[in-house]
């Protein structure tokens, strides 16, 4: 089975960190029929080289989309996912390194199951300064553990996502008015009827910065988890608590110092 590997990236992103990235890429033991990059507005003279590197050394597969103004996450996810040719989509973040057998273990999980629309994987944190391992994210493996798991919290690590473009054109894409998009699309496709499955092997090691603990803290995306939530709840998906619980952690995620935000998140929420 054919797949298209789907990236995008800003001009906030390293340069050593898209490098990574796509050296993970092309080095998948089962390789790409395409790997889209959606350049999600103007890039650094850095970025841009990277980017010219990888098109000379793989210019049949590697093709890059470029946005004239940053459209955001979500919006990017819908373009990139419009220009994939193929029917099987696996998406990364910029910052993310895939595992050598990532794309091989993700491509036969959807041939052995044509009813199979969702899947993802573990994924292991790490320090993006040390290098030093940081802990496994796991995630529920059966369609009815997600569904259970989605009540409250993602049941699909976003960097080890992968999807059959028609269930996302179904239900109309990422949420471009949304934040909390990754999580917000998982639950409209379980509750679209999509199937979904996780393997318990680590698929993406992925990076960990001080800006990932100051996002909780952040009022914009502390709200947009809120908002996730209650729609969940008002349209039956989930019940009052499974709305209450996660949202007042998020809240005292919120107020906390951000030496206990990360220290709370490594004990408590891996």
């Amino acid at each position: 089975m054919d797949y298209s590997m789907l990236i995008s990236v800003y001009e906030k992103e390293k340069p050593e960190f898209l490098d990574k990235c796509l050296e993970s890429v092309f080095s998948q033991t089962l390789f790409p029929s395409e790997v889209v990059l959606v350049c999600d507005g103007k890039l650094t003279g850095e970025l841009y080289r990277v980017i010219d590197g990888y098109k000379e050394k793989f210019k049949d597969t590697f093709k890059p989309v470029y946005v004239e103004k940053n459209v955001g996450t979500a919006s990017a996810a819908n373009i990139g996912i419009k220009t994939c040719k193929n029917e099987l989509i696996l998406k990364c973040d910029s910052d993310d390194i895939c595992r050598p057998y990532r794309c091989e273990k993700q491509v036969n999980m959807f041939e052995k199951d044509s009813e199979l629309m969702m899947a993802g994987g573990y994924i292991e944190e790490f320090d993006s300064d040390t290098g030093e391992k940081i802990a496994v994210k796991k995630v529920p493996l059966t369609h009815e553990e997600i569904i259970k798991y989605a009540k409250r919290r993602n049941p699909i690590n976003n960097p080890s996502i992968a999807v059959r473009k028609s269930a996302v054109i179904d239900i109309g894409g990422f949420n471009e008015d949304q934040r909390c998009e990754d999580y917000d699309f998982v639950c409209r496709m379980l509750m679209a009827g999509k199937k979904s499955a996780n393997t318990n092997e680590i698929l993406v090691d992925y990076r960990v910065t001080a800006e990932n603990y100051g996002r909780r803290r952040n009022w914009k995306n502390t709200r947009s988890f809120i908002e996730v939530r209650w729609r969940n709840f008002r349209r039956g998906f989930s019940g009052f608590t499974d709305f209450l619980i996660p949202c007042a952690a998020q809240l005292f995620l919120f107020v906390m110092p951000i030496k206990i935000t990360e220290r709370f998140y490594k004990k408590h929420l891996r």
